[in-house]
């Protein structure tokens, strides 16, 4: 991959090689993760003992635009690392997940972040061929036909197992939305059914740098269930164990390739957009950064309107984007729930909800170096 941080404008694998003093921070990382070699060793014993299940990847950023309007997921069965290693509490894994794979790219959970600009429709196909489960897809936000909202029971149109229908889905309502499945909700989208949807304005300006980042509480149990661990989940009594910050918990969420580090030069703008895919709501704090919400649900917040804070509370399904200079004295700083025990890994703290704004200023030091040997990044 060479996209470094999260899923946006990060810096170049090159670029952030070089800025961390390769060299060091590798042998800093070697001294308890485990190699390339040895980690794709495990992943390939772990597939056959799992019915040979591909572990998911980072979501990725597709502009549907340039594929002509047209994008196809497919649901696919999955294992998903959320902390790999027995660093902070790990290791933590929902052992099956459904997974959304964007055509020939890699399944991940979250799904692909579709992104569209205003006018500019889309078709996306949901390919359900190799489902043992019915699925639909709902894109919240834009204002479609009815058919096309991916209701089952509203609509009559549910996509069976070996089944494929197209989704006409306008770009209509510029902003960050959510899409997910809308079949056995509570539980479809507990498998890791959702991703983002973007749709940016006519004449959009993008910030210095711009990432996407997706919350989400798990109670993983039912991953468990369907792995057919011993495990029993029951919706109405709901027990959330595992948070993450666009598929991973802390540590993990620090890792570079892996994880979702917000990654800033001193001076930038930085435009952050949050999508809540939990259960829950999340007050999400960044620390020594004052931010402003200047869009919600993809709605355009009046400048008037807007003032400085530091933390913005997320209610399920809701997206908020938040922009912020990059102005602080350079290092690293956390930003985490605070729901201060989501920000765990079972017992140990800290972990779950938890990741940061990282200058790239401050990567070629000692804590950085210690950071990624816990998130388990060798260089």
């Amino acid at each position: 991959m060479s996209q470094i941080g999260a899923p946006g404008d990060g810096p170049s694998r090159r670029d952030f090689l070089k800025a961390t003093g390769a060299g060091g921070l590798a042998a800093a990382a070697g001294c308890t993760a485990p190699s390339n070699n040895d980690r794709r060793a495990t992943q390939q014993q772990a597939m056959q003992s799992q019915n040979s299940l591909p572990t998911t990847s980072p979501p990725e950023i597709v502009n549907v635009n340039e594929q002509g309007g047209k994008v196809t997921l497919k649901s696919t069965p999955a294992r998903h690392e959320v902390h790999p290693l027995d660093t902070m509490g790990g290791p933590v894994e929902l052992p099956q997940v459904w997974a959304f794979q964007a055509d020939d790219r890699d399944p991940s959970v979250p799904g692909p972040i579709l992104r569209t600009t205003e006018g500019e429709d889309m078709e996306v196909t949901l390919d359900n061929t190799d489902s043992k489960h019915p699925h639909t897809l709902h894109f919240h936000g834009v204002s479609k036909t009815w058919e096309n909202d991916g209701v089952p029971t509203t609509t009559g149109i549910t996509v069976q197992p070996g089944e494929k229908h197209t989704y006409q889905i306008p770009a209509n309502v510029p902003g960050t939305h959510i899409y997910h499945c809308h079949y056995q909700t509570p539980r479809h989208m507990e498998m890791g059914m959702f991703g983002i949807f973007r749709v940016d304005p006519k004449g959009y300006e993008p910030a210095d740098r711009e990432y996407f980042m997706t919350l989400k509480d798990w109670d993983s149990s039912l991953p468990k269930m369907m792995a057919g661990q011993s495990a029993s989940y029951n919706p109405r009594k709901r027990n959330a164990d595992v948070f993450t910050i666009n598929g991973k918990s802390a540590p993990r969420t620090l890792h570079p390739e892996d994880g979702s580090p917000i990654i800033v030069k001193q001076g930038e703008t930085v435009r952050l957009h949050m999508v809540n895919a939990g259960y829950m709501s999340h007050p999400m704090h960044i620390h020594n950064h004052r931010f402003q919400k200047v869009e919600k649900d993809g709605g355009v917040i009046p400048e008037a309107a807007r003032h400085d804070e530091d933390v913005t509370n997320l209610a399920p399904a809701e997206r908020h984007t938040l922009e912020f200079e990059a102005d602080a004295d350079p290092g690293i700083y956390l930003m985490h729930c605070h729901k201060v025990n989501h920000v765990m890994n079972g017992r140990s703290y800290p972990g779950g909800m938890l990741g940061g704004v990282v200058y790239e200023e401050a990567m070629d030091t000692d804590i950085f170096k210690k950071l990624m040997k816990y998130a388990g990044y060798e260089g």
